[in-house]
């Protein structure tokens, strides 16, 4: 790669499942014969969706879209962007007020940082156009100022592994081009990509993982130092990941149950790094954000790894209530994350 994802990968690693708040009950297993029609099912994996041996898809949560716009609270402009319209990928792009910036505050003068995000769902459900996401990017990108892209990989059952992964691949070289000298205006007069940051909840951050590892073993970019300083070692961003994370082979569909110590061995590509993993005590996934940060420092790789975790709260409560006060100060950590040197907010608990 030309470019490079030089600084900054930000593993936010909330171990959060997948959006388990469904607007309506779904169908019981019983509903979902399709006799009526004469459609047997293949696969029911609640609360998602039901898969039909003749392929058709029927999703229950995770399918309300909003449009891009103008975020009155936040100032925060957002604008849709097809990539690649033979492969039907497209991003959205998030710019916060850049008026009320302080040029020169950090280290790139008027360019930001940049925040490659995946959301989350099970790999199955909810898209980067989602409401819950939507707001979710607007708040990061105001409070942390900067250039964000979510992207909109392509879901499984319809699309199976390692699509996602591909289409996350293909965004972030997209973002990298476009940040330089490319077409896209937002990226290329905004976007510092020595400032480079991948973030995922749940499935999305298992991707960003799998991205970091692709960038660090197919184009070193992942081993620059970028613009050190204080002597300190450079953000990488990484992701959360849903109840397993993959060693980054292009066909690695991160399978629960794996061994995590073996399965980031692939962190020493990464170089020296800072990685974010946040996960909620109840969350039944928060082992394995847990056992993560400790293979991870285990490993021999020469960055930092950081845990923050929230008690008594559940699998992406900051989506799920993200006007509540443990969502704000976890925000705040996530928020001095990036723009490192800041002081970070402790929420609950932050074991670096």
């Amino acid at each position: 790669m030309a470019a490079s994802i030089s600084s900054a990968l930000l593993l936010l690693l909330n171990m959060a499942g997948a959006l388990l708040s469904p607007r309506a009950p779904p169908p019981a297993p019983a509903a979902l014969t399709g006799a009526g029609d004469g459609e047997d099912v293949d696969f029911f994996f609640f609360p998602f969706l039901v898969l039909y041996k003749s392929g058709r898809v029927v999703r229950f949560i995770g399918t309300d879209t909003v449009p891009a716009s103008m975020d009155p609270a936040t100032g925060v402009a957002s604008k849709d962007v097809v990539i690649d319209a033979d492969a039907g990928l497209a991003v959205r792009l998030y710019l916060p007020n850049v008026a009320n910036l302080t040029a020169g505050k950090r280290g790139g003068g008027d360019k930001l940082p940049v925040v490659v995000f995946y959301h989350g769902g099970g790999f199955v459900t909810e898209s980067a156009f989602s409401p819950t996401y939507h707001r979710y990017l607007n708040a990061l990108v105001s409070k942390a100022r900067v250039v964000a892209v979510s992207v909109e990989y392509h879901l499984a059952p319809e699309h199976r592994l390692p699509r996602a992964y591909d289409d996350a691949w293909a965004a972030l070289r997209w973002v990298l081009e476009n940040a330089g000298a490319g077409p896209e205006p937002w990226l290329s007069r905004h976007g510092d990509t020595a400032r480079l940051f991948l973030v995922g909840d749940s499935a999305g951050g298992n991707i960003a993982h799998n991205v970091a590892m692709r960038a660090g073993g197919e184009g070193g970019a992942a081993r620059r130092r970028g613009h050190p300083r204080r002597g300190s070692p450079r953000p990488l961003l990484l992701g959360e990941a849903a109840g397993a994370v993959g060693d980054g082979g292009p066909g690695d569909a991160a399978v629960a149950g794996a061994d995590v110590g073996v399965r980031v061995r692939g962190a020493r590509r990464l170089g020296r790094a800072r990685v974010l993993v946040t996960v909620a005590s109840l969350d039944t996934l928060s082992a394995r954000g847990r056992a993560y940060v400790a293979a991870a420092r285990a490993s021999g790789w020469g960055g930092e790894a950081v845990l923050y975790e929230t008690p008594g709260e559940n699998h992406v409560y900051f989506l799920v209530e993200p006007d509540g006060e443990k969502a704000a100060k976890e925000m705040d950590a996530v928020v001095a994350f990036i723009n490192e040197g800041e002081q970070v907010i402790t929420a609950s608990r932050m074991d670096a």
